[in-house]
């Protein structure tokens, strides 16, 4: 399991965007933990940050040890680290804040941490650059979190250079996000000032977002206000060090995840509304789905700059396409599209692949009153152990949607575990289509493959509605 999925699983079970800092500080420890003898400070310390461990398991997100404070306790602190690693449950995912910056260490370090350690993520510096990250982003179930503005009053002179209108954090912002995925490169924030996040997550809506220096009482709300997305989440929330120092830490936990809660569904039921949208441009040549287009870039799906991608290749842009759940006129739009083409085929039923193509082939089969199925993407080691969801007949005929049609070999295994149940599958419908001729590679396979868009076609309503520059645009054309 990659990281985005570990820690949205952790996030659903636990309902939290708690995240507790392990870190061996004697100053934070509760008085029944200190001892006088310095012999048994390790001991201490772990008896502890196990108590700490096991009073918040069921509510928080993620754990996040500080490497520097292990490193200053020597190799019994290191010996230390491992074994609160160890006492971590599986489920819940491990963001080690080591803020690394050592270019020439990087490929060692990303071995030992996720290698050797198995943490999930790690906190980086952004001055050496993308070929910093790179050696930690390899690791394609890993990710990292870049470190983009800190609360420290005199970073504030570089922080803000050269500008207040144009500061140097929010270059590093644009910058990281040519680095990698929404799934394998987050940022991390440290301000009580939320203009200063709202200015982040404007540049930034698709990316999860680690908060530091977070409780100010009088901006609490503000910052989560600004913070969280429309569906209650992009932000994962620091528990105050001195919950630790507490005898009543899981109670501590537990009413400031309620409280958190609160505004996360405040933020829910603001965001659950449609708003209208309007292009802004009128072009002489104008696509089909000209609007659907530039609806889809304004709301993030549509990212341009170097993506590495889960196969670990390159491309000069990104397609997210999990928010349009959340923008019911968009949603709406794109299964009129798909309606388009799919009414136009002989089926008998409709087949979603897993999982980002459920919510379409759901809203697909509801729009059109046609009978649903799916392929599990794994099969469950008890109950009925189904292959396939869904009632059907051996013999009848399935069209296949999913979303994106990159290299073809998920809709490809989905379209195998369906025929191998007796179902004949002969079209293949997907939202965009990537080009550099996989529809070729369906045919060769037997399949009949239809795309709503191409990504030629997205990139050449983009400039010339001025949505992307020249150069992202060639930067496309050079990948295809």
């Amino acid at each position: 399991m990659n990281f985005a999925d570990k820690l949205n699983q952790a996030i659903a079970t636990n309902n939290s965007l708690l995240v507790v800092g392990l870190d061996p500080n004697p100053e934070m420890m509760p008085p029944d933990y200190l001892k006088k003898d310095d012999d048994n400070l390790i001991s201490s310390i772990e008896a502890w940050l196990l108590w700490v461990i096991e009073s918040t398991n069921d509510r928080v997100c993620a754990y996040k040890p500080t490497l520097g404070f292990y490193q200053a306790l020597g190799i019994e602190g290191l010996q230390l680290l491992e074994r609160i690693l160890l006492a971590i449950p599986s489920a819940i995912p491990i963001i080690l804040d080591a803020k690394h910056s050592d270019l020439n260490t990087s490929t060692v370090f990303a071995e030992t941490i996720f290698a050797r350690w198995q943490v999930d993520a790690v906190t980086l510096t952004p001055f050496a650059g993308q070929d910093h990250a790179a050696p930690f982003l390899v690791y394609s179930d890993k990710a990292v979190f870049i470190l983009s503005h800190t609360s420290n009053p005199q970073a504030e002179k570089l922080q803000r250079y050269p500008s207040l209108e144009n500061p140097f954090y929010l270059q590093v912002v644009k910058e990281a996000q040519t680095w990698a995925t929404p799934k394998q490169l987050y940022l991390e924030v440290g301000t009580t000032n939320p203009e200063i996040l709202s200015r982040i997550r404007a540049i930034a809506p698709e990316r999860t977002i680690l908060l530091r220096s977070l409780w100010s009482k009088n901006n609490f709300e503000s910052l989560l206000n600004t913070g969280l997305d429309d569906n209650g989440e992009g932000l994962l929330i620091p528990i105050p060090q001195d919950f630790l120092a507490t005898n009543n830490l899981a109670a501590e936990v537990a009413q400031l995840n309620q409280n958190v809660n609160k505004y996360r569904e405040l933020r829910i039921k603001q965001g659950s509304s449609c708003q209208l949208w309007t292009p802004n441009v009128c072009l002489l040549n104008q696509h089909p789905y000209q609007s659907l287009i530039l609806q889809l870039f304004d709301i993030g799906c549509l990212l341009f700059g170097e993506y590495v991608q889960a196969s670990g290749a390159t491309f000069s842009y990104y397609i997210d396409l999990r928010k349009i759940i959340s923008n019911p006129q968009i949603f709406n739009q794109v299964l009129s599209a798909y309606g388009d083409i799919v009414q136009n085929l002989e089926f008998d039923r409709i087949a979603g692949i897993p999982y980002g193509a459920l919510p379409t082939a759901t809203g697909l089969a509801l729009n059109l009153q046609r009978p649903m199925i799916f392929p599990r993407k794994e099969v469950k080691a008890h109950g009925t152990r189904r292959l396939i969801e869904g009632g059907f007949n051996p013999g009848e005929k399935v069209v296949v949607i999913d979303d994106i049609l990159i290299s073809g070999k998920s809709v490809m295994e989905g379209a195998e575990k369906l025929k191998s149940a007796g179902l004949k599958i002969e079209d293949i419908v997907v939202f965009i289509d990537h080009e550099g001729g996989v529809k070729d590679r369906l045919a060769d396979n037997g399949y009949r493959a239809h795309s709503v868009l191409s990504i030629s076609e997205i990139t050449d309503t983009l400039y010339e509605a001025g949505r992307i520059t020249e150069k992202q645009y060639n930067a496309v054309q050079e990948n295809h």
